[in-house]
């Protein structure tokens, strides 16, 4: 599959969560769905020389490099070092309201600016050769997102990009906290929906509220090239992505399961403690597998407790599964 292919159903990037950890997890979960990394400043690359911020295995792609930034010469380095660790996306985000990323003048910000995303979008499609894409919002604070996201999106279709995640929701920099800019805006599905039709070209994905594949699907169906799924991919990975496969990109079954990703998880984590890391840094991903299943309570308190332990181990995990089982039978 070309990696187009794999974005009818993605899970978004979320900071703090969706690290190579997180991705080798869904990526148990789920073979075709489209995994994107935490957004990854330019200047931390470029100026920084944080280069172990693109570690990752070949095991987790399809995989994307969101980067955060504003200049257009930085972004561009960013995006080549980005193809050359081998990523097969390179994403400039454009939604993230957080005061960080304000005063880093990126983020949901640049939807004030759609000539300087232009601009960048340009730079980084001329540095490399990987796709380039946009996540966005529908709009910032006072603005109509009737008039400002047509806007937005021709130009930056102008400078060569061919395929935009909008998040269906305006971003408040002012006022609301990044979760409240996740929940309080209301969703404009309908906008989204619009901009597919005005701009055919254009590969359109939704992101925002979706919770479930039964909502993913009735998207698509409505046109939509692709669908982006956060917090739920997250919380509940098990329910987002072990049918994905079959009922989003038609790969035969048998769909995967929650407990097969905890058994195929075991060499990564052994590997992991080995090059000396710690059992946590894996297993807070894996709290909500088992989200509305009996011993799932369980599963979540002993993972959370005894994974922070000296020593703790893939027995831990073993146990902590076992308990499952038996909650099930």
């Amino acid at each position: 599959m070309q990696i187009n292919q794999h974005t009818r159903l993605s899970v978004a990037p979320m900071m703090d969560w969706t690290d190579r950890h997180c991705r080798a997890l869904h990526r148990q979960l789920s073979r075709h769905a489209l995994l994107y990394t935490e957004m990854v400043t330019a200047p931390a690359l470029v100026r920084g020389g944080a280069l172990h911020l693109l570690d990752h295995s070949p095991q987790e792609h399809p995989v994307a490099l969101q980067l955060g930034g504003s200049d257009p010469a930085e972004l561009a380095q960013a995006a080549k070092l980005g193809a050359e660790a081998g990523y097969g996306e390179i994403n400039l985000n454009c939604g993230c309201p957080s005061d960080r990323v304000q005063s880093g003048t990126f983020g949901a910000v640049l939807m004030t600016q759609p000539a300087l995303v232009a601009e960048c979008c340009a730079a980084m499609i001329d540095a490399q050769p990987r796709e380039v894409t946009v996540k966005c919002r529908i709009g910032v604070d006072d603005q109509d997102p009737e008039e400002i996201l047509p806007e937005f999106l021709s130009r930056i279709v102008a400078a060569g990009v061919t395929r935009v995640i909008v998040h269906a929701r305006k971003a408040w920099l002012q006022g609301l906290s990044p979760k409240d800019n996740r929940e309080i805006p209301p969703l404009d599905y309908g906008l989204v929906q619009r901009m597919k039709m005005l701009f055919p070209n254009l590969h359109v994905s939704i992101n925002g509220g979706v919770t479930s594949l039964d909502e993913a699907e009735a998207l698509l169906g409505s046109g939509l090239d692709g669908v982006m799924v956060g917090r739920a991919a997250y919380h509940q990975p098990a329910d987002i992505l072990c049918a994905a496969d079959r009922r989003i990109f038609g790969a035969p079954g048998p769909d995967s399961t929650a407990e097969g990703a905890v058994r195929a998880m075991l060499p990564y984590i052994e590997g992991h403690l080995m090059a000396g890391g710690r059992l946590n840094q894996i297993t807070r991903h894996m709290l909500g597998l088992f989200a509305g299943r009996p011993g799932a309570r369980g599963w979540r308190r002993m993972l959370s407790e005894g994974a922070v332990r000296p020593g703790a181990g893939p027995e831990l995990v073993e146990a902590a599964l076992a308990e499952v089982v038996r909650a099930a039978a």
